[in-house]
């Protein structure tokens, strides 16, 4: 006997779909997320999927982009606990690599080298303003963008890159995976390129 598959409104699919997607992509990456194991995932046929999102390229477009409303709603939760306390610059840097640490920087160079480009979304601007109230007056706008985007950049690709790049320069064994050294890096970085004093020097060491 067959169990009827549930009724759902074209939102909830779709959002049921992006979800089960997601859910792949942070397991096994870009290549587990496929038409047939998402619609195994929700109770849907292969043409269900298909129906809300065409086919898989486009399935995949959309789930970047899912990815960045995730990124868009932590970084608004982060910069409201900044309004009410100390801006915590590693707490950041820590939001961005810990979306792209489950796939989301995975899917986004695969998505490049395919061919697609996001016509940008400006997602990031209100981090870039609320970092940009914080420096010293006299401060580039344009500076506090290119810091941003130079870490946003940085933390896209550090899980699919970061060891690889350190072993590159001369770091070895453990040290070279030990992606949190280098996030706690990025964070002082940004601190310099902003013209901020680090609340907690112990958290985010000094560079020589």
């Amino acid at each position: 006997m067959t169990t009827p598959r549930a009724r759902r409104s074209p939102e909830e699919a779709r959002r049921l779909i992006l979800d089960a997607a997601a859910s792949l992509l942070s397991e096994s990456g870009v290549a587990a997320v496929q038409m047939r194991a998402v619609a195994a995932r929700v109770g849907m046929t292969d043409a269900g999927v298909a129906h809300h999102f065409g086919n898989r390229e486009k399935l995949l477009a959309e789930l970047l982009r899912h990815g960045g409303r995730r990124l868009r709603d932590a970084l608004r939760d982060l910069l409201a606990s900044w309004l009410d306390h100390d801006a915590d610059l590693l707490e950041f840097v820590e939001a961005l690599h810990a979306l792209y640490r489950h796939g989301y920087g995975e899917l986004a160079v695969a998505l490049h080298s395919a061919g697609w480009r996001d016509p940008g979304s400006g997602m990031l601007d209100p981090v870039v303003d609320a970092l940009h109230r914080l420096r010293p007056p006299g401060g580039s706008l344009d500076d506090t963008r290119l810091a941003v985007a130079a870490l946003h950049q940085a933390m896209a690709t550090e899980t699919l890159y970061g060891s690889d790049f350190r072993r590159s320069a001369g770091i070895a064994g453990a040290a070279a995976d030990d992606s949190a050294a280098q996030v706690r890096w990025w964070a002082r970085q940004l601190h310099l390129a902003l013209g901020l004093q680090p609340d907690d020097q112990a958290d985010v060491p000094a560079v020589p």
